[in-house]
C-alpha cells in the first residue's frame, strides 16, 4: 500500500482521504481566537467612538466606566446575576421537560397534533412583553412570574425543533427497525428520537438565549431582584455605567449558557458533526 501526504488530503493507493483536512491547531484558533479578536475589536471601536465624539458617560459610557462600576459594586452585581441565572435555568428546565414530552406526543399522533398545534401557535403569538405585567398581578412579585415568563418564551422553540427532528426520520431507518423486529417504543426511542437529537439541540440553543431575555423582561416589570431590576434602578438613579455593567453581565451570561449547551451537544452527539459534514 502506498501513501502520499498533501496539505489538503492524504492519498492511500490512489484514493484521496480527508486526513489532512481540519488541522487541530487551525480549528482551535478559529473557535477561540477569532471570537476573542472580534470582541476586542468591537470594544476598541466602542471606546474610540466615545473618545473621538466626546460622548459623555451619562449617554454612552466607555469601557473603563463600565469596569469602574464592576469594581465599585462587585458583590451587588454578582448576587443579582445569580438571581437572574436561577430564574433562567429553572424556567428553561421546565420548558425543556414539558416541550420534549408534548413534542413526542404530538409527533406520535397526527390527530392530537392537528387538534393542539394551532393552540400552541396562538399561545406563542401573544407578545410576552404584554403578558409580563399580568403575571405580576396573578403571581405576585416573587420568583414565580419570572420563571413562568421564561417558560412561556422557551417552550415553543423546543416544541418546534423537537417535532421537526422527530418527523424527519428517513424512511429507510424506520424500515430497518421494523426488519429487526423492534417494538414501536424501541423504534421511537432508539431511531426517531436519536435521529432528532441534533435538531433538538438547535431548539435548545435558541431557547436558552431567549430564556435570559424572558427573565430580564419579567424583572423589569417587577424591579426587585435580578439584573433587570439593576437596569431599572440604575436608570432611576441616572447611573448609566451601572446599567451597562448589568447589560454586559447579561450578554456574558447568555454567551456562556449558549456555549455550554454547544459543548454538551459535542459531547453527547459526536456523530452528528460527521453526518452534517
Amino acid at each position: 500500500m502506498t501513501t502520499t501526504q498533501s496539505p489538503a488530503y492524504t492519498v492511500v493507493d490512489g484514493a484521496p482521504t480527508a486526513g489532512g483536512v481540519g488541522r487541530p491547531g487551525r480549528s482551535r484558533y478559529s473557535s477561540i481566537g477569532l471570537p476573542f479578536a472580534g470582541a476586542v475589536a468591537a470594544i476598541g471601536l466602542w471606546w474610540a467612538a466615545t473618545v473621538v465624539f466626546g460622548i459623555r458617560p451619562f449617554f454612552l459610557p466607555a469601557p473603563p466606566d463600565i469596569v469602574a462600576s464592576f469594581r465599585e459594586y462587585p458583590g451587588y452585581l454578582f448576587r443579582e446575576m445569580l438571581v437572574t441565572l436561577a430564574e433562567t435555568l429553572i424556567g428553561f428546565g421546565i420548558a425543556v421537560a414539558g416541550g420534549l414530552v408534548i413534542s413526542i406526543v404530538l409527533a406520535a399522533s397526527r390527530t392530537i397534533e392537528r387538534a393542539t398545534l394551532p393552540l400552541l401557535v396562538a399561545l406563542n403569538s401573544v407578545p410576552k412583553v404584554a403578558v409580563a405585567p399580568l403575571l405580576v398581578v396573578w403571581l405576585g412579585f416573587g420568583y414565580q412570574p419570572k420563571i413562568v415568563l421564561v417558560l412561556l418564551i422557551c417552550f415553543f422553540p423546543v416544541v418546534v425543533a423537537t417535532m421537526s427532528g422527530l418527523t424527519s426520520t428517513p424512511a429507510e431507518l424506520s424500515e430497518l427497525a421494523r426488519s429487526l423486529s423492534a417494538s414501536w417504543w424501541q423504534s421511537y426511542l432508539k431511531v426517531r428520537l436519536r435521529w432528532a437529537m441534533p435538531q433538538i439541540f438547535v431548539g435548545l440553543k435558541v431557547a436558552i438565549s431567549l430564556a435570559v431575555i424572558g427573565a430580564v423582561v419579567a424583572e423589569i416589570n417587577s424591579s426587585q431582584r435580578g439584573l433587570g431590576a439593576v437596569i431599572v434602578n440604575s436608570g432611576y438613579a441616572s447611573d448609566t455605567p451601572l446599567a451597562f455593567a448589568a447589560i454586559t453581565l447579561l450578554a456574558v451570561l447568555s454567551v456562556v449558557l449558549f456555549y455550554l449547551l454547544a459543548g454538551l451537544e459535542r459531547l453527547l452527539l459526536p456523530w452528528a458533526r460527521a453526518i452534517s459534514g
